[in-house]
């Protein structure tokens, strides 16, 4: 052989080998994102959730690759997303809600699914218990229902006289119905009386405040991404009504006056942990479902101001952030 044909062939096999190694290679796993919102809603709990996967190794772009879907607050798009899902056929799946959350467990028995923040788990049917899962789903409960007492509460302190309390809730989740039960007990066992205020889509917001003039002293709104899309409106409608409003978590608290919940950035974080585990051969049924470490009472005296409502100094020095 000559030397030059020698050299031309060491040059061709030092290109063709690096091809051969890396179609060799196996994909990078692939996480599909069913998210309840919108990608700007949700922005920042899938920051947590991404910056949380990075220090676990797992970079996007990568060593992982996430698809992220949208909802829109429409509870029939999780239907449409989670069958979607299941043809992309991700390693896991992040129902990062619970009607999300459902929406894929109802899809798929094989797909492991992680949901980061869930209202009821055990009634809305997506787990067997907290310790032992069971199936292909686990993931963090934010206590929803078990925080409704808690919240009033916090509204009483405000509000002592506090006698008729509005309740908006989203009458197509499963977690504000839930929800709404356990208000109902908390209003019993205090004396107050509730005032529904369904709502299913962006034109009852409205409605709802329309029929509501004079007939509550304070509004008290439950989470879910519908609510969360229409924060501002909400708000908006309850200060040109003059009605003080307590919100489920700090995310939705623009224009309003008081949040008490779970930190919804660290449970975003927490399921990258879930994901993890997933990825390196865990399977859900053995994850137990874990719950919130971080609560956050968040009180906006701005709001507060523009209302004349005074907030005792003892509330303001248990409160995790005021915004001034």
């Amino acid at each position: 052989m000559k030397r030059r044909e020698f050299i031309s062939l060491l040059g061709g096999a030092a290109v063709a080998w690096p091809l051969a190694a890396r179609a060799q290679q196996p994909a990078m796993p692939v996480i599909g994102w069913l998210g309840g919102g919108t990608a700007a809603s949700q922005r920042a709990w899938v920051d947590a959730f991404v910056r949380r996967l990075g220090e676990l190794g797992w970079i996007e772009g990568r060593t992982v690759a996430i698809e992220y879907r949208w909802g829109e607050g429409r509870a029939e798009r999780y239907a449409e997303i989670a069958a979607e899902f299941v043809r992309l056929k991700p390693d896991v799946i992040v129902g990062a809600g619970t009607e999300a959350a459902i929406a894929a467990k109802q899809a798929t028995s094989s797909i492991p699914i992680v949901f980061p923040t869930a209202g009821d788990p055990i009634g809305s049917g997506l787990v067997a218990s907290l310790a032992r899962p069971g199936g292909n789903v686990t993931g963090l409960s934010n206590l929803g229902t078990d925080l409704a007492a808690k919240r009033i509460e916090i509204l009483r302190e405000v509000f002592p006289g506090l006698s008729r309390l509005a309740v908006m809730a989203n009458a197509d989740y499963s977690g504000g119905v839930t929800e709404r039960k356990e208000i109902d007990a908390a209003a019993r066992a205090l004396g107050l009386e509730i005032i529904p205020l369904p709502i299913r889509r962006v034109a009852d917001i409205a409605s709802a405040f329309d029929g509501l003039k004079g007939r509550a002293e304070a509004l008290y709104i439950t989470g879910d991404p519908l609510m969360n899309l229409q924060r501002l409106r909400i708000n908006i409608f309850a200060l040109a009504a003059r009605l003080p409003t307590m919100f489920p978590q700090r995310e939705y608290l623009e224009g309003g006056l008081i949040s008490y919940g779970p930190n919804f950035l660290d449970m975003n974080r927490r399921a990258a942990d879930y994901v993890d585990k997933i990825l390196r051969g865990a399977k859900p049924a053995g994850l137990p479902v874990e719950q919130p470490t971080k609560f956050d009472l968040v009180i906006n005296l701005i709001t507060a101001k523009a209302l004349g409502i005074k907030i005792s100094p003892m509330l303001l020095t248990r409160a995790d952030e005021v915004i001034e």
